[in-house]
């Protein structure tokens, strides 16, 4: 069995990002960038220019001109939505793989992930988080560790899906009674990694224990009860999509209840028909 600890080392295998990547990500950090430096950043990499002029043309935004320069786009968007886009777009390499140990197909993980960023951000506005933006990446990143589990753990992966059915258990304290910890302390060591901020770090470690005590129990709570959404709405679910709830405690620091959960899930659908991520 592979501590821990010997499959943090592994995490090295996770590439960093991209000196591009890493630079735009750090300009939309930096209060004092300009948008002049930004846009000469995302110039530099053809896929994220287009990426960011589609985004700032889509019908979200609702802008009755065309929008043609990057830097009419980023004012638009915003530093934080194009951090978001930029690293959605990284990490989509990353995530759009098989995962036989989940029971996801390709592209299964990516587009669920992308659907729980989506619900994060809706449940940011209904609870009044003042980063919508940060929510949507804590839930696009929330279940990256499932790669790094999947990859190395495929055998171990049986036992867990055995005692899950056998024991009526969820996946997660399956994880961690087979393997001594969960998908969430990996994801977190490749944030980490990655140098995100420690408000991510935590909330992608949580976002099955929205509890325990972190420095933004908000945007824990935001991961938590998107992640909990997308698998009671049925999105792209592997082998780990049953037995999920919400935390009590995690709707009380939200002040959400039952109807405004339905909203969300309402309008999410909505939005992931109109993103064609759903049939």
């Amino acid at each position: 069995m592979i501590s821990l600890e010997e499959l943090v080392r592994k995490v090295d295998d996770i590439p960093v990002f991209p000196h591009t990547v890493t630079k735009i990500i750090n300009l939309t950090d930096n209060p004092d960038s300009s948008i002049d430096d930004i846009e000469k950043e995302i110039l530099m990499d053809s896929s994220l220019t287009a990426r960011v002029l589609r985004m700032a043309n889509s019908a979200y935004y609702g802008v009755q001109r065309k929008i043609s320069t990057v830097s009419d786009a980023v004012i638009l968007l915003g530093f934080q939505a194009v951090k978001s886009m930029v690293l959605s777009a990284t990490v989509s390499k990353i995530m759009a793989k098989e995962l036989p140990g989940y029971g996801f197909q390709r592209d299964a993980l990516w587009k669920q992930s992308l659907a729980a960023a989506i619900c994060a951000r809706l449940i940011a506005r209904k609870a009044r988080y003042s980063k919508p933006d940060q929510a949507y990446i804590a839930g696009l990143l929330r279940d990256i560790g499932k790669v790094i589990l999947d990859y190395y753990l495929t055998e171990q992966y049986k036992s867990i899906i055995e005692m899950v059915d056998s024991q009526n258990i969820s996946f997660v304290e399956a994880e961690e009674k087979i393997l001594g910890y969960n998908h969430g302390e990996i994801g977190a060591k490749i944030a980490e990694k990655w140098n995100l901020p420690q408000e991510l770090v935590e909330a992608i470690a949580h976002h099955h224990d929205p509890e325990a005590e972190v420095i933004n129990p908000k945007l824990v709570a935001i991961t938590h009860v998107a992640d909990a959404i997308v698998m009671m709405v049925g999105i792209h679910l592997g082998s780990d999509g049953l037995s999920y709830g919400f935390s009590s405690q995690a709707m009380e620091i939200l002040g959400l209840d039952e109807f405004m959960l339905q909203d969300i899930m309402s309008e999410l659908v909505n939005i992931l028909a109109d993103e064609e991520l759903i049939s």
